[in-house]
């Protein structure tokens, strides 16, 4: 993965609805995915994930913005310096 970007990407969940398409659209960009975390919070009713990622910038900004696209879905996308 030359070339690429060490990011992590937080993810908050408020529609369980949109779990599904979530997980579908991390499938589709696996290849980059060096790992992810979630963690239900039961007491709000959300869900927080992280995934961190190590891929060309143009990957990442398109798969956070699928992301953020999905009803009841907010992604904040951060970048390592190297």
């Amino acid at each position: 993965m030359d070339g690429g970007r060490v990011a992590l990407i937080g993810i908050i969940v408020e529609n369980p609805d949109s779990v599904d398409r979530l997980n579908s659209i991390l499938h589709e960009y696996r290849e980059y995915v060096l790992g992810r975390m979630g963690l239900p919070y039961a007491k709000r009713g959300i869900s927080v994930i992280s995934v961190a990622v190590d891929a060309p910038g143009d990957v990442i900004s398109a798969l956070s913005g699928k992301l953020g696209n999905l009803k009841g879905i907010s992604t904040k996308t951060i970048y390592s310096a190297v």
